[in-house]
């Protein structure tokens, strides 16, 4: 039934992004939603109200309501580790036993929090963060975008084993006002528990009597962390059923929630919270988790490309596009069905990506003129970020929209050099302002 209904879309007519302009004055409208502070912009994109009622058709024929349902009552999704995928608990939503459970342990990490800013375990003035993968690529994504630069804690996140990336943070962190946080789903990463062992012993050689006494653990076997040496008054454990690439909501975001304030954690949690419930409830053709499916598979499997691009035009994202290749790549990154079979179709594209204007004087030639197709993301904040002349968010803002529609309109010259084929799609998505519960 789904190859006949990927028959019929693939057999949908191809017309460009001028033509479908050109036949439906209201696309931008059609295609333009806002949820949660966020506006999307799809109609820059080949999708057309064919193209959506014939995905919403596949959509149906694979159960998508069904699985999303599976996903939100906890049953065991997670085929190859046979366990629930309940990140969304973390964040409100989902089977009741499991968002209680969560919500405890962030009372626990609050809590935990509390008592450090009291100053009952130490004076501490400076984090480390070890993590690797979703334990570190989150906290540190979040740290870089939402900072203000008056923070009453230092932090440094570390992932590399590469001592390069580590020994010049204990060449400026003063080891007696350094709060470790260890942060590993197992609790057995080779990479981040030699990272540890490097911290505790520069501590022990700065003269910290109780090095381990200054260490928390984030993890979801709390067991390893006690054998490790760490008290279970300092162990913030999370579920199991939460991975690690979207661990981020866990107690995994302390360090953050630490550094930069609780009420800025839980503010994250209620921005994804709003967009997990535009998600169970927005129809097939408002919702844009969905819509950006729908595009992300017509270009991979009708169009062929093998990748897509993401371009956030605020340095406080920079950090954006390596986050979304975990969480996309990792997640997407088999050829086999879930049953095991061979995949008949292709897997996620390659997802890749810069900043802003350094990245047209970098990669826009070849989204321009190359002979790959290559979908575009520009993510773009409409309140700026800095209190310099206005020029520079100014300029900033136009060159993003500027870019989608320089790909979508082209060029035309008679010198081949100089051509720009144009149709090239792009989707665009707003921020009215960079804050916590806009980014969650």
């Amino acid at each position: 039934m789904t190859s006949d209904q990927w028959q019929t879309i693939r057999s949908l007519p191809h017309k460009t992004l001028s033509k479908l302009f050109e036949e439906d004055d209201n696309r931008v409208n059609t295609l333009g939603l806002e949820q949660a502070g966020l506006y999307f912009d799809f109609s820059k994109t080949h999708l057309d109200s064919g193209y959506v009622k014939a995905f919403e058709k596949l959509a149906d024929d694979v159960g998508l309501s069904a699985k999303i349902e599976a996903l939100l009552s906890g049953e065991t999704i997670n085929i190859s580790e046979g366990r629930a995928a309940e990140h969304l608990a973390e964040r409100g939503t989902g089977n009741e036993t499991s968002v209680d459970n969560a919500r405890a342990l962030r009372g626990r990490m609050k809590s935990l929090i509390e008592v450090i800013d009291s100053g009952v375990m130490g004076e501490f003035t400076q984090i480390i963060h070890l993590g690797i993968g979703g334990s570190a690529l989150g906290p540190k994504m979040l740290h870089d975008a939402l900072k203000l630069g008056d923070e009453k804690y230092d932090l440094a996140v570390v992932s590399n084993i590469d001592g390069v990336a580590l020994e010049p943070v204990l060449e400026r962190f003063d080891a007696s006002k350094t709060l470790l946080v260890i942060a590993s789903k197992t609790f057995t990463t080779a990479e981040t528990l030699l990272n540890a062992q490097s911290v505790l012993e520069w501590m022990q050689e700065e003269g910290v009597v109780d090095a381990l006494g200054q260490v928390v653990a984030l993890t979801a076997d709390p067991e390893q962390a006690v054998q490790w040496g760490i008290d279970e008054t300092r162990i913030l454990p999370f579920s199991e059923t939460v991975g690690g690439r979207y661990s981020l909501w866990s107690s995994i975001g302390f360090s953050v929630a630490l550094a930069l304030g609780y009420d800025v954690f839980e503010d994250l949690l209620a921005g994804a919270a709003a967009m997990d419930q535009h998600f169970q409830d927005a129809p097939w053709d408002q919702n844009i988790p969905v819509l950006a499916a729908f595009a992300d598979q017509y270009y991979t499997q009708v169009r062929k490309c093998e990748t897509r691009a993401v371009f956030a035009y605020d340095e406080r994202l920079s950090l954006l596009p390596d986050y979304l290749q975990q969480l996309e790549m990792e997640s997407n990154g088999k050829s086999v069905t879930m049953e095991g079979d061979p995949l008949e179709l292709r897997s996620s594209p390659i997802v890749w990506g810069g900043v802003g204007t350094d990245a047209q004087h970098a990669v826009f030639q070849l989204l321009h003129q190359g002979s790959h197709l290559i979908p575009v993301e520009f993510l773009a904040v409409i309140e700026p970020g800095d209190s310099l002349n206005p020029a520079h968010h100014n300029g900033l803002v136009l060159n993003c929209f500027a870019q989608g529609a320089a790909l979508m309109a082209g060029k035309k010259s008679d010198d081949s050099h100089r051509n720009y084929p144009g149709d090239r799609p792009s989707v665009t998505i707003l921020l009215e302002e960079l804050e916590a519960r806009s980014l969650g």
